[in-house]
């Protein structure tokens, strides 16, 4: 376990937020936002579920004075794998989304490893173990 430091916290809040917000409008609206964006509803709809259990994840560590350090890396690593997922799903062919389409799968690549950016120098700054 690790003392969390207050920008920690403060990156899993807003990942929390920024992940919340988005499973809820491609759960809720995948239908839409795939013509919106000429990317597979079903990619949308399964992104957004997958989501809803990464943002009760994330929002719960961002309220914890003490976490798992090994969590803390699955989050951030995993983030940063997103962040290049995102941008090699469009160079792969797999998809063949429209301009806003590709605009929006890049800018929350971009968000996404800017939170991991900032949750590893949150885990950086983080007290050392502490006792369980």
């Amino acid at each position: 376990m690790i003392h969390s430091s207050q920008l920690l916290r403060r990156a899993f809040i807003a990942d929390a937020v920024f992940s919340g917000v988005s499973a809820v409008a491609m759960v809720l609206d995948a239908g839409a936002l795939a013509s919106w964006l000429n990317l597979p509803e079903a990619l949308l709809r399964e992104t957004g579920l997958f989501l809803i259990a990464y943002t009760a994840l994330v929002g719960w560590l961002g309220t914890r004075t003490d976490v798992p350090r090994p969590l803390v890396m699955l989050v951030i690593v995993g983030n940063a794998a997103w962040t290049l997922a995102s941008i090699a799903l469009l160079f792969s062919g797999a998809v063949s989304p429209n301009l806003l389409g590709a605009i929006v799968v890049v800018a929350q690549a971009i968000a996404t490893g800017v939170f991991a950016e900032l949750q590893y120098v949150g885990m950086r700054r983080s007290e050392g173990v502490v006792a369980a």
